[in-house]
């Protein structure tokens, strides 16, 4: 199943207030908007993927328990990018400098890009689509980002102002400067 995109505008044109309530009354969902309007409805992975998933977002959860100097968040988390898209990377971590400084309401959608996202692209995510999703991120401010595509057994490296690096089969990713000291064991995520 592939996601379901359901262009609205300039038929109804979605306030960020009126997007919201629309995530919160449809929880089963996972529902994001592009920066032109466009609703993407993405349908639930399999076990496989969620699986993957689950031990992406722990591994960081760890590090960002005992590194302190940020918080990491999962594939619900909303974020309002600068472009105007809302956007839920799979993982992703924001440093608590950015969070203080901005005082966000805790229980709306971060107003930011994160400075970390990672997308684990599952098998109903076309390939294309992940990729143009990772540089919108980087575009947004997205200081690292990481495509884990098991398919092709590769990683995608998205970093501002840069050509993206791909890895064939790493068995690890480092969090570089963004995330000093974080590195991540792909074991039963990218294989």
């Amino acid at each position: 199943m592939t996601a379901l995109i359901l262009n609205l505008s300039p038929t109804i044109e979605l306030t960020d207030e009126q997007f919201f309530q629309l995530c919160q009354n449809n929880r089963d969902l996972r529902l994001e908007r592009t920066a032109e309007g466009e609703l993407i409805i993405m349908p639930p992975t399999g076990w496989e993927s969620g699986n993957r998933n689950s031990r992406l977002t722990q591994r960081l959860g760890n590090w960002t328990d005992a590194d302190g100097t940020g918080l990491s968040f999962d594939s619900s988390t909303g974020f309002k990018l600068p472009n105007g898209a809302n956007r839920s990377p799979d993982a992703s971590w924001v440093s608590r400098e950015r969070l203080e400084a901005l005082n966000p309401d805790p229980a709306k959608f971060l107003p930011l890009a994160p400075d970390f996202a990672v997308e684990l692209r599952s098998a109903s995510d076309s390939l294309k689509t992940v990729q143009q999703k990772m540089q919108e991120y980087i575009e947004n401010g997205v200081r690292l980002g990481w495509l884990i595509d098991p398919q092709n057994q590769q990683v995608e490296i998205y970093h501002p102002g840069q050509e993206v690096e791909v890895l064939r089969s790493p068995t690890s990713l480092s969090g570089e400067d963004v995330l000093p000291g974080f590195i991540l064991d792909l074991a039963q995520i990218l294989s």
